[in-house]
């Protein structure tokens, strides 16, 4: 499975991004970032998979991941209506204020947790994800302050389980996911076109074989499984936009139709036109 870090980018001014109702469903998007991020989904039945802890949640899931635990969207595979609240809040929130301020110790504890991945339950998951989904109403100024009420409800909650028994660590280290970054553009930039395993190891300074033993370390993937996966991904947005199969294929990098609709299956256990069409219909 590919993992690939997500750069976040907040408000300006602010320590928090908000995302109302972010539709990933058909997106395969195992991914990491540095910032703390509160998941509200409901009206779903789908997969909790956070870190090594993989489960399913039915009808509701709320969970609260630490800094630079890898996850999957919560969305992944579900079809049907449902709404989703994602509040991604900057690593440094309060950092100093959690530590010296008595007041916000419970909302300091919490965050430390957060390294061991938390799912919430009970009468609370409702409750905070109803709250969630009114934050997009409040001024900046009060979305903080509601943030702050919302996390110190958490904190208190009894009913909560860690995903992980100790706190997960990243498995990769700086230098890798710099050269792994650096992959991501360079396929970013060049999935249009023939990219051979000969051209993006000597990017990287490495052997072919080298680079094909890091790439498969860090992805689980060879690197065609992920350059098409990538490219298969960049059709469907094109698809949705209403564009052809035919120019779909070629503008994805794809050297013929047949090939495209062939990987296309393989990935999504459906032709192009059947997505579009569905799409369209939906």
């Amino acid at each position: 499975m590919q993992l690939q870090r997500e750069e976040i980018q907040p408000e300006r001014g602010s320590s928090f991004r908000l995302l109302v109702n972010p539709r990933l469903n058909d997106f395969f998007y195992w991914h990491f970032h540095p910032e703390f991020e509160l998941v509200f989904i409901e009206g779903a039945d789908g997969t909790r998979h956070v870190g090594h802890h993989i489960s399913r949640y039915e009808g509701s899931d709320l969970v609260f991941i630490g800094s630079n635990i890898p996850h999957l969207n919560f969305d992944y595979g579900i079809k049907g209506p449902y709404e989703k609240m994602v509040l991604q809040i900057h690593p440094d929130f309060l950092k100093d204020a959690l530590l010296a301020t008595p007041e916000l110790a419970g909302i300091g504890a919490f965050f430390d947790k957060a390294c061991h991945g938390i799912a919430i339950n009970g009468p609370v998951k409702q409750t905070v994800g109803q709250r969630m989904k009114r934050l997009p109403e409040l001024e900046h100024f009060e979305q903080f302050v509601e943030i702050l009420r919302i996390f110190q409800q958490l904190a208190q909650c009894p009913d909560v389980v860690l995903l992980h028994n100790t706190p997960f660590e990243h498995p990769y280290n700086k230098r890798e996911q710099a050269r792994l970054r650096e992959v991501f553009r360079f396929i970013d930039q060049n999935y249009q076109r023939k990219i051979d395993i000969r051209e993006i190891a000597a990017f990287c300074h490495l052997s072919e074989a080298a680079f094909c033993r890091y790439f498969k370390k860090m992805t689980r993937l060879t690197f065609t499984e992920f350059l098409n996966q990538y490219r298969i991904d960049q059709a469907k947005r094109l698809l949705l936009l209403d564009h052809n199969v035919s120019e779909t294929c070629f503008q994805c990098g794809f050297e013929s139709v047949s090939y495209f609709n062939r990987v296309f299956r393989r990935l999504t256990n459906e032709n192009p036109l059947s997505f579009k069409k569905r799409h369209a219909l939906a």
